[in-house]
C-alpha cells in the first residue's frame, strides 16, 4: 500500500435490513490523512455505510482497509485493525467518571488478530499500552476534568471523551458519525477545534451537516443519494460548485463573504446543513 492509496476503501456495499434495501452499492474511499467527509440528504444512507463498515449491520461488497479485506469480520475484529467509532450519540456513561468512561475503552493491544483473515497487524506492537499521552496532549480538559461525572460535561467536552476514547487505543482510522447534531452554535465550534485536534493524529471519515464545518475540514468528500454514491471529490471544490451543491445536497452552500468562511459555530453556519429535515 502507497502513501498515496486510499486508507479505507468500499465497493460496492449494499445492505438489506428486514427485506428494505438501504444501501444499493456505495463506493467510498477516505484519504490517508486529514479528514474525509460523508454528505448527503437526511435518509441517503449515510449511518447505514459507516454502521456496515463496522459491521453493526449484515453487508455484502468490498471494505479494504490498509489492504485487509474487512467485509466478513465481525466487529470486534474490525476495530482490532484499528478502527475507531464515535456514534451520532455519543455514547457517553453519564454516571461514571471522565476517567472511568476512558478506562473503559481500553482494550488489550495485540500484534495479531484473532480470525483475521491472513492473520494482519494492525499497527502496533503487541507491548503497546492505551495511549492516555496522545489523548491528554489533544484534549488537556480530559487530564482536568478526569474526576467529573461525564453527565455534566458540555456537549464539547462529551466529545472529547467520545473522540478521546478512539485514540486511546491506537487507532489508525476515527469514524465520526454526527458529531454537532443537536448541540449549540457556541459548542459546534468547540466540537470543531476537538476534530481538528484529532485529524492531526490520525485520518477522520466525518459524516456532518454543517456544510460551514466540513469547508474548514474536510479535503475530500462522497455525497450519498438513496442509498448509492452520487459523487466523490474535493471538498472546496463542490461547495464552490453553488449548483452542484444544490443538486446533491439540496441546499446552496452560502458563499462566505471577503475575509474567508463564517466561524462554524455561529448562527449563520450553523443553519446550513447538507440534509434536508422533513
Amino acid at each position: 500500500m502507497s502513501a498515496t492509496d486510499p486508507l479505507l476503501s468500499v465497493r460496492d456495499l449494499r445492505v438489506v435490513i428486514d427485506g428494505l434495501h438501504i444501501l444499493h452499492g456505495v463506493d467510498l474511499d477516505v484519504a490517508p490523512a486529514g479528514v474525509t467527509a460523508l454528505l448527503g440528504r437526511n435518509g441517503a444512507g449515510k449511518t447505514t455505510t459507516v454502521k456496515a463498515v463496522m459491521g453493526l449491520v449484515p453487508r455484502t461488497g468490498s471494505i479494504r482497509f490498509s489492504g485487509v479485506e474487512l467485509s466478513s469480520l465481525p466487529t470486534h475484529l474490525v476495530v482490532r485493525h484499528g478502527v475507531g467509532y464515535a456514534p451520532e450519540d455519543r455514547g457517553i456513561f453519564a454516571g461514571l467518571t471522565v476517567a472511568e468512561n476512558l478506562r473503559l475503552a481500553e482494550r488489550a493491544v495485540r500484534s495479531d488478530v484473532d480470525g483475521a483473515s491472513g492473520g494482519a497487524p494492525i499497527g502496533v506492537s503487541g507491548g503497546d499500552e492505551p495511549n492516555y499521552r496522545l489523548v491528554h496532549e489533544l484534549f488537556p480538559e480530559l487530564k482536568q476534568r478526569a474526576g467529573q461525572l461525564a453527565g455534566t460535561l458540555s456537549g464539547g467536552q462529551q466529545q472529547m471523551v467520545a473522540i478521546g476514547r478512539t485514540l486511546l487505543n491506537r487507532n489508525r482510522l476515527i469514524i465520526a458519525d454526527e458529531p454537532t447534531k443537536g448541540l449549540a452554535p457556541k459548542i459546534v465550534a468547540e466540537v470543531a477545534d476537538v476534530l481538528a485536534r484529532a485529524a492531526e493524529a490520525v485520518p477522520v471519515l466525518l459524516v456532518e451537516q454543517n456544510l460551514a464545518l466540513v469547508r474548514r475540514l474536510a479535503g475530500t468528500c462522497a455525497v450519498l443519494a438513496d442509498g448509492r454514491t452520487a459523487h466523490q471529490g474535493d471538498t472546496a471544490a463542490l461547495l464552490a460548485d453553488e449548483e452542484a451543491a444544490r443538486r446533491l445536497l439540496g441546499v446552496g452552500t452560502r458563499r462566505p463573504a471577503a475575509g474567508g468562511s463564517p466561524p462554524v459555530g455561529s448562527p449563520a453556519a450553523a443553519v446550513v446543513t447538507a440534509e434536508v429535515k422533513p
